[in-house]
């Protein structure tokens, strides 16, 4: 199977992991839709993408039921859909803000459900969530993450049962070197990216065309279904 003449919609593809999927997609021949809430960073995106007749924008906020029902309406139709939203925050259990918790649980767990639901997928075609390596490697303070991952791990098995034969899959990225580590880690960014690329046995901190191209290979793959895809360096080895 070839991503040529295939519209893959990324929701969460203004940045980071879904920014690296998106150019990934069209590298390999498939047109576009960038999905987010924010038409300030569509707009950037798309414009860095550099291909307007294969790139469209579309603005929509995950946690919102009926944003993901609206989008889904309006869409030409959908032959893979990848979600990469997440808003992270790490909480310890003793002092748990369950505001913020629910926040995290609804932009990555329940997100993955609203497009579940509503996703509109052509035959052959694939949906492909977004884990990450907390849900073996649970770091302190990280509860919500790593449980939401699990979750999301538990739930492509069934949805690969009751959605097929569309194809359910999920990639579970270890550090990758995105936007979201300079609100995580700040001035420590370079300093931790070191230390943790000299325990890993790649000796590197990824990147997002590393999960990109991973991502392809499960919308492109006609026979992977229920899967998890680790894209993390050997994190789990270590």
């Amino acid at each position: 199977m070839t991503l040529e003449q295939q519209h893959v919609v990324v929701v969460g593809g203004s940045s980071g992991i879904g920014l690296g999927v998106a150019r990934a997609a069209l590298e390999q021949g498939a047109s576009v839709t960038l999905v987010s809430r924010s038409s300030e960073k569509l707009a950037r995106a798309a414009a860095g993408l550099g291909d307007p007749r294969r790139v469209r924008t579309h603005t929509a906020d995950a946690t919102q039921e009926d944003d993901l029902r609206r989008l889904f309406e309006e869409l030409a139709p959908v032959n893979h859909v990848v979600v990469t939203t997440v808003e992270a925050h790490y909480l310890p259990i003793r002092q748990m803000d369950f505001a913020l918790a629910r926040r995290v649980i609804d932009s990555k767990l329940m997100a993955v459900f609203h497009v579940a639901k509503h996703a509109r997928i052509q035959p052959g075609g694939s949906l492909t969530f977004t884990t990450g390596i907390a849900s073996v490697r649970p770091s302190p303070n990280g509860s919500v993450i790593a449980a939401v991952n699990g979750g999301i791990e538990s739930a492509i098995r069934a949805f690969a049962l009751e959605l097929a034969p569309v194809r359910v899959n999920a990639l579970s990225p270890g550090w990758i070197d995105t936007p979201i580590w300079d609100s995580l880690a700040g001035d420590a960014k370079a300093q931790r990216f070191e230390q943790q690329a000299r325990r890993l046995p790649v000796g590197r901190i990824g990147t997002a065309a590393d999960v990109g191209h991973a991502a392809v290979f499960l919308m492109s793959n006609g026979f992977t279904t229920g899967d998890v895809l680790r894209v993390d360096g050997g994190h789990p080895l270590v």
